[in-house]
């Protein structure tokens, strides 16, 4: 059974973030968890002028973020009423980072789903600023949605690495667990000038390989020292519908995440992207 923690703000992006998690989990046993949280909206409110009000904002925000939380699980039900799941709401006075810490540890979440913003004005953005701050700091993996995507199962799956990390193996599960009754085929993209591999390496990619059951995987090699470039290319030209990498230190992704400007980066978000954190927690 999986724990699947997925926050809302109760917009379109959101649910359909929603929506493309019931689909992707349809075949396995998962449990999600709603969570809306409401401080920064009670803190935006410019209206607060004493203690008297601010009790009472946050006493309206809270009944407010619970009755849509109730609307969504009605929702959420009609759309998968499956004996497979089950739903929980959440709603807290808190941010959105502490709150998911919390819950990730308190629930021992398997997966964190959530939408953000896509392409817009021919111009592409990566990540919205909640969904950066999720994949910093959040250790969990996290599943980001882009804005407006349609479903389609995660048939051609790309996993860009340079197999210089140690793989988690609760993490690889995972993802087996995500893609195998799709029949995915994963392709193993290694992007160096490099292109032989050391001892440390071919163990890394030996376990890689040997914990991605139930799909087919291929090795690839890209002789370039572009990484976010090589990858959006590859992504646009062999039809990827889903992508995966790691966030640790010496991983591809810490360079994007941490040394780049967002809005300056070549990685495009117009497909499912999971980031695996690759982090020690409860098996």
């Amino acid at each position: 059974m999986k724990n699947i923690l997925i926050p809302t703000d109760f917009s379109d992006n959101a649910m359909n973030a929603i929506r493309y998690a019931l689909e992707l989990c349809k075949h396995d046993t998962s449990e999600f968890y709603f969570l809306h949280t409401y401080e920064e909206e009670v803190y935006n409110n410019h209206d607060l002028h004493d203690g008297d009000d601010f009790e009472e904002a946050v006493d309206i925000a809270k009944n407010r973020s619970q009755l849509k939380l109730d609307l969504l699980l009605k929702e959420v039900t009609e759309i998968a009423p499956h004996k497979r799941f089950k739903f929980h709401c959440i709603s807290a006075y808190n941010s959105l980072i502490d709150e998911m810490d919390k819950l990730v540890i308190g629930k021992n979440i398997d997966l964190v789903i959530m939408g953000t913003k896509g392409e817009s004005e021919g111009k592409t953005y990566a990540f919205g600023s909640n969904t950066l701050q999720v994949l910093k700091y959040v250790s969990c993996p996290v599943l980001v949605i882009p804005e407006l995507y349609t479903y389609k199962q995660p048939k051609h799956v790309l996993f860009p690495t340079n197999y210089l990390i140690p793989y988690r193996r609760r993490e690889l599960k995972l993802l087996s667990t995500l893609l195998a009754p799709f029949r995915s085929v994963v392709d193993l993209l290694y992007i160096s000038r490099a292109k032989k591999l050391s001892k440390r390496q071919l163990d890394n990619k030996d376990f890689l390989r040997s914990e991605l059951v139930g799909v087919e995987v291929n090795d690839i090699t890209e002789d370039s020292n572009k990484v976010s470039l090589c990858i959006a290319n590859y992504v646009k030209d062999n039809a990827i519908d889903f992508l995966v990498m790691v966030n640790t230190r010496h991983s591809f992704l810490e360079d994007m995440l941490f040394r780049s400007k967002v809005d300056d980066m070549c990685l495009h978000t117009n497909i499912p992207f999971l980031v695996l954190q690759n982090v020690r927690r409860t098996v």
